[in-house]
């Protein structure tokens, strides 16, 4: 059992910047797929960013590429997104969600995840971008 725990969420201006962390309780990452998803009231979730940590593969949704930037801290044991250049459309719940293992598995397995695919998840945190 892996208990993701969120953070980082808050109100910022547009143009501003927020980091969210994703820290497993009582687990240490390795070659696991960790994904951020975000989802507002009435809108489908959406994929936001993942990377397949000790492998090094990331990828990014087209809405937040070049802004956004996932990264791995292994001293830390935490998986962050940090997010500048924020826009009043990034205003959502965002989560972080996570898979086992999958050292034998290639990059590209992480990337195609939907999050009903992940074995654990966030509770969410909130971002709200205002103009």
């Amino acid at each position: 059992q892996i208990n993701l725990v969120e953070s980082g969420g808050g109100s910022v201006q547009a143009g501003g910047s927020l980091t969210l962390s994703c820290a497993p309780s009582g687990y240490t990452y390795s070659k696991n797929c960790v994904a951020w998803f975000r989802q507002t009231p009435g809108k489908e979730r959406e994929r936001v960013a993942s990377i397949f940590t000790d492998v090094g593969v990331i990828n990014y949704a087209d809405s937040v590429q070049g802004r956004f930037t996932i990264s791995q801290d292994n001293a830390k044991n935490t998986v962050f997104l940090r997010m500048n250049g924020l826009k009043p459309e990034d205003t959502a719940m965002y989560y972080c969600a996570a898979d086992l293992p999958c050292p034998g598995c290639a990059g590209t397995y992480c990337a195609r995840k939907s999050w009903a695919e992940f074995e654990y998840r966030g509770q969410g945190t909130q971002v709200t971008v205002s103009s």
